[in-house]
């Protein structure tokens, strides 16, 4: 039996829902979220708008052999709501080939301010993997909470 392996944090942010979604569905935007330097830049400036949508990233992990691009599959998308999606790589045939972790912001209005509950869940996270990164998750819970004081940064200026 497999057990849920995830971080959850919550963070109020004095903006509204839609300021919020936009910075988490423009990939150029990402890395001003990253509390350290592992997201690099977007590959393409397309902003995402649906589930099944795939952006790549432009990444940087010395653990994981230095620069590397990740290819990620939007999960959910309800605008000003819930985004979500599952890091990854493109295999032979073009397809994405899911790494077993995934990030989801959700977003819950508050009176003109947001609550922002973002999760990183690595349960599918294959052993090998984890092996050659040196164990799941890369992070402390911190890095989440360090994420969403950026994600705040952003949206207030």
């Amino acid at each position: 039996m497999m057990t849920s392996e995830c971080f959850t944090v919550t963070r109020t942010i004095q903006a509204p829902p839609t300021a919020i979604f936009a910075i988490l569905a423009d990939p150029t935007r990402h890395s001003d979220t990253e509390p350290t330097d592992w997201v690099r830049d977007a590959v393409d400036g397309e902003p995402l708008t649906g589930a099944g949508q795939i952006f790549a990233m432009n990444m940087y992990l010395e653990a994981a052999g230095g620069d590397y691009v990740t290819y990620n599959l939007v999960t959910e998308f309800a605008k000003d709501k819930v985004i979500a999606w599952m890091p990854g790589r493109m295999d032979d045939t073009g397809k994405h080939a899911a790494g077993g972790w995934f990030w989801r912001y959700e977003l819950d209005p508050d009176g003109d301010r947001t609550d922002v509950t973002l999760t990183y869940d690595w349960t599918a996270t294959p052993q090998e993997f984890r092996d050659q990164i040196g164990g799941m998750p890369p992070f402390p819970q911190e890095y989440l909470s360090a994420s969403l004081a950026g994600l705040e940064r952003s949206v207030t200026g």
